[in-house]
């Protein structure tokens, strides 16, 4: 699959990998991307059903890491730091344990090696679901809309920016929803097996104030990361780049 990716900037300069996470994009990590071009030559590809790349039936994490492969080939890019954040997160750790002479450092955000199960993904999930776009007047309006089932004003608009609109003005969902909906269970699964590891430089970081990577993650971590540095950021939840960016981004260049 040929994946669309956005170029934040860099060129020259060793390459590092960004892989969004479920119902992100490129676009959400335009503004880390290009505070780490400083550094690095910063590539944020979408996956597969997200953002500008293509759609498919299929949504396994052995297919993702096919398509990043190809990606990389693509771009000629044999070596790379890769940074991937929640289901991102779980693709860079695939590549890095079945592929570890294509990862120079691993950077893993807010996720850990292990089944989750979301219940919350499932609320915003039926709530998209739901969603008659045909009545959708604009992206405050499908907000609004989502209130009955999605408690969170942060979630509501993170949900919304899937939307965009189609040649005639209506809206349509620019994600591929009903095939990330029906892989809902297998992306909350560890893609990893026993025998899995990357000896490689390795840093996870995890936000203080979500769920996703607890103290009782970390030997389950170096289970496979043997080298792993394991960071907190006390004042973010899942998502650093975001929300503690000078912070992550000072972690990341330290990777």
């Amino acid at each position: 699959m040929r994946l669309f990716h956005r170029d934040l900037g860099g060129s020259g300069l060793l390459p590092l990998v960004i892989l969004h996470g479920m119902l992100g994009s490129s676009r959400n990590w335009q503004t880390a991307g290009r505070d780490l071009a400083e550094g690095y030559h910063v590539l944020a590809p979408d996956l597969r059903n997200h953002g500008g790349s293509p759609h498919a039936d299929g949504m396994t994490y052995p297919e993702m890491l096919a398509d990043v492969l190809g990606w990389l080939d693509a771009q000629g890019i044999a070596m790379a730091t890769v940074v991937g954040h929640s289901m991102g997160g779980k693709v860079a750790m695939l590549l890095a344990c079945r592929h570890p002479e294509r990862v120079q450092r691993l950077v893993v955000v807010d996720m850990a090696p292990k089944n989750y199960f979301w219940p919350a993904h499932r609320v915003n999930f039926a709530a998209m679901n739901e969603l008659d776009l045909r009545r959708v007047e604009s992206r405050a309006d499908a907000e609004q809309r989502f209130e009955a089932r999605v408690p969170h004003w942060a979630m509501r608009k993170f949900l919304a920016t899937n939307l965009e609109r189609t040649d005639d003005g209506s809206w349509k969902w620019a994600i591929n929803l009903p095939a990330i909906t029906a892989a809902l269970p297998t992306l909350e699964k560890n893609p990893l097996e026993r025998g899995d590891g990357y000896p490689g430089p390795t840093l996870f970081v995890a936000g203080g104030q979500s769920v996703y990577v607890g103290l009782d993650d970390h030997a389950t971590i170096r289970g496979y990361f043997p080298t792993a540095r394991i960071e907190t950021i006390a004042e973010s939840g899942h998502n650093p780049h975001l929300t503690a960016r000078e912070k992550f981004v000072a972690l990341v260049r330290t990777a």
